[in-house]
């Protein structure tokens, strides 16, 4: 076999263990240059894991067996949650300068389709959108010359326009010679770019084969129910006339003055879902968080039933603060690794609603089981799509009014969605809840009751 052709990446036999828990089990793949091999399964089970193993990023104490060859030179990565690998203190092109000249860091920005670069390389990685931090990612791994990219979920949080361009721009990566192990839940991506398909389920191959056969007729029970199309939410009563919520002539800037939202206006009734929508960098984020009291450098009014609410979160009351809730987009940021997510998630109505040890965590405990996310995990141990159930769970144990989610359908496989789905409309139609679900899914944003479209703050 010539050296062209050689794997740029075997895995065989592998097997990691954390803390007495098996996350992978026996996982053997190949990924070819010019070929993209796609690691396909439900949240926790083990497509993350593999891609770090590769890395050789494992969490402290995880134990290894098996194979992994690599060839030589770097490894590109593009992780589930992009801000994890940004220095939050640098501007974006004080840290791509470091990989290449000016004029390879805009070549590469151009690939990874950034718009207007010139004033993105001045901000700091907090003042970008989810999307455009993942693009900014991208781009930083085409810098680096890699042969391989590993891409965990690199779809998520893009709208579909962007993660079209996206999706064009990796094939064309591939067609040159890149070799990627996709690690995604997102089918059509999967469907557009993998020629080989490895279905995980519980840190285990149920089935393999090209991606082209194996999606069209798969043969295990558990990918037919993976690759099912999940069904939308149970319709809600309709909002009462009287708003719960109200944005008055919401205007925001960045700290260092960018403008961001520009004379927003908008109402939100009780039961009321309502979708957020809009291109990557539109304001959809700094938006919701002006709501929670998490953006403070604003104009404008934002009411709870009728009453102005302080624009900081630290200036609200308890009672205000529990009845205002944000889900972040990315939850593995907002957890301590050194404590149970179970007590991290119990603190919450501790806190906001001084229940006691005792009683938060038994509450604690039936959420995230009626969510599933496992019980006695901490953050390192977790996946990202359990970690994204865990900070909702955490956000409705405050017992909220309103809550506020950022893309947090982005990173789930299709069964978790519609737990997820399915349990913020039971709580919508027996307690009131009013949802702002900030969102780039045409299909999810179909089952809301209303849309509000971003375009540029606007």
């Amino acid at each position: 076999m010539t050296a062209l052709h050689e794997p740029l990446l075997t895995l065989d036999g592998l097997r990691i263990e954390l803390a007495g828990r098996v996350l992978v089990d026996g996982i053997g793949l190949t990924v070819r240059p010019g070929r993209v091999t796609a690691l396909l399964g439900a949240s926790g089970s083990g497509k993350t894991t593999t891609g770090l193993a590769v890395l050789g990023e494992l969490p402290p104490g995880a134990r290894r067996s098996g194979t992994i060859r690599t060839a030589p030179g770097p490894v590109g990565y593009v992780p589930q949650h992009p801000a994890t690998v940004l220095n939050p203190a640098r501007r974006i092109g004080s840290q791509l300068r470091e990989l290449g000249t000016a004029e390879e860091v805009r070549a590469a920005l151009d690939r990874a389709r950034v718009e207007r670069p010139a004033e993105l390389l001045r901000r700091f990685p907090h003042q970008l959108s989810g999307g455009q931090q993942q693009r900014v990612v991208i781009g930083q791994a085409l810098l680096s010359g890699a042969r391989l990219l590993v891409a965990d979920e690199p779809t998520t949080g893009q709208d579909p326009a962007t993660r079209a361009r996206l999706v064009g721009e990796l094939a064309a990566l591939v067609r040159g010679g890149l070799g990627l192990l996709l690690l995604s839940h997102d089918l059509p991506t999967v469907r557009e770019l993998a020629d080989h398909v490895v279905v995980l389920r519980d840190g285990r191959v149920i089935e393999s084969g090209p991606a082209a056969a194996l999606l069209a007729d798969p043969s295990h029970p558990w990918t037919r129910h993976l690759l099912s199309t999940s069904p939308p939410s149970p319709p809600t009563p309709p909002p009462t006339s009287t708003p719960l919520l109200s944005a008055e002539s919401l205007t925001a800037h960045h700290p260092g003055g960018a403008l961001v939202l520009t004379e927003v206006s908008f109402t939100l009734g009780a039961g009321e879902l309502l979708a957020l929508t809009g291109r990557s960098g539109s304001g959809k984020t700094t938006l919701g968080r002006c709501l929670a009291g998490l953006h403070p450098v604003r104009q404008g009014t934002v009411r709870l039933d009728g009453h102005p609410l302080p624009p900081r979160l630290r200036s609200r009351s308890t009672a205000q603060t529990a009845a205002v809730q944000y889900v972040f987009q990315d939850a593995r940021a907002a957890f301590d690794d050194h404590r149970p997510v179970l007590h991290q998630v119990a603190r919450a109505a501790v806190r906001l609603h001084g229940r006691s040890t005792r009683a938060a965590r038994t509450e604690a405990a039936e959420v995230l089981a009626a969510l599933g996310v496992p019980l006695d995990g901490r953050a390192s141990t977790l996946s990202g799509g359990e970690l994204q159930r865990a900070a909702l769970a955490r956000a409705l144990l405050a017992r909220p009014r309103v809550l506020v989610c950022d893309e947090i359908t982005s990173g789930l496989d299709a069964p978790s969605r519609a737990r997820i789905l399915a349990h913020l409309a039971e709580l919508r139609r027996r307690t009131a809840l009013a949802v702002v679900l900030i969102t780039h899914d045409r299909e999810l944003a179909a089952t809301a009751d209303r849309e509000f479209v971003l375009s540029a703050g606007l």
